[in-house]
């Protein structure tokens, strides 16, 4: 198995090959505007597959695999002269998802947009269904009830014994033995 940085380097190396080749131009009418993406080796060296995205319909996509996928041999043999390497990788052409994906996250957010407005509409509209406030607050009392409970308390604090307050005890009863 190779260094793993050894087979980054060669990746790279292989994507600029097949790029400026294809830049340079095929000969084949059927490629369009090729984009190559990226280029994963194999632990050994010996597989190359090489990402690509196209530019254009899903026809002009269809096409440019099939130039591609017939180009394979001449580009293995153009990426063999310029790497130094003892043997020349296979190479396989994958249509790169990349532009779907995107597509797809950006009708994602698109939907969640419309959804978080749709809310927001329903939120400046939307009445509560019970109380506007449903906490329990504390009691608040009236001055009058006030007075009167002032007073039942002082009362309460004589006849309470123990209460730091000194009771008077009937005579003849039992508390006072």
């Amino acid at each position: 198995m190779a260094d793993p940085a050894r087979a980054r380097k060669m990746a790279d190396r292989i994507k600029v090959i097949v790029a400026k080749r294809i830049e340079r131009g095929l000969r084949d009418p059927r490629l369009g505007f090729v984009t190559i993406t990226d280029v994963k080796m194999t632990g050994d060296l010996q597989h190359a597959s090489v990402f690509y995205t196209v530019y254009g319909s899903a026809e002009e996509r269809a096409d440019s695999a099939t130039a591609l996928k017939a180009a394979t041999g001449m580009l293995r043999s153009e990426v063999g002269k310029n790497i130094t390497a003892r043997l020349t990788p296979s190479l396989e052409f994958i249509a790169d998802a990349i532009p779907e994906n995107a597509a797809l996250i950006d009708d994602l957010l698109r939907e969640a947009r419309e959804r978080d407005t749709q809310v927001e509409e329903q939120a400046r509209t939307a009445k509560y269904a019970g109380d506007e406030d449903p906490y329990v607050k504390p009691r608040e009392y009236d001055d009058d009830d006030d007075d009167e409970d002032e007073e039942d308390d002082e009362e309460d604090d004589e006849v309470q014994p123990g209460g730091g307050q000194h009771a008077e005890v009937p005579a003849g009863s039992d508390l006072q033995k």
